[in-house]
């Protein structure tokens, strides 16, 4: 990847965010967007309920890479960096949790084919 290609990319604001977004709006939720000041800056937050949800793109927060897919280049760099994003999101989860938040992680391809789960499950904490 490049440099012009990562300048593309996006994280706040994604596909699967706003997804969510309209999802949970339609249904009345009021959440706050990008929490930065809640630890691990979650994509949305429920502040008085302590509900913190992320939204993980597969790629980035190493689904396929958890499920065998292997990079074909820069196999050191890559390997590295979605080892890290794995360890860093279970490191929010649990801090969080210790600090009494309820954390929840959505995967992309379940909030753009599960939506209605993924509302289901927001309003079973709520």
């Amino acid at each position: 990847m490049n440099s012009k290609t990562a300048r593309k990319i996006k994280n706040k604001n994604t596909q699967i965010e706003q997804l969510l977004a309209k999802a949970m709006w339609s249904k009345g939720l009021r959440y706050r967007k990008q929490c930065s000041d809640v630890f691990g800056k979650p994509d949305f937050c429920f502040k008085g309920k302590r509900i913190a949800i992320f939204c993980d793109s597969e790629f980035w927060h190493g689904k396929k890479f958890l499920e065998g897919e292997h990079f074909k280049t820069n196999v050191d760099f890559w390997e590295s960096k979605i080892k890290r994003n794995i360890e860093r999101d279970k490191e929010v989860t649990q801090k969080l949790k210790d600090n009494g938040w309820t954390v929840l992680r959505f995967w992309g391809e379940e909030i753009k084919n599960e939506i209605d789960m993924c509302i289901k499950k927001i309003v079973d904490r709520i």
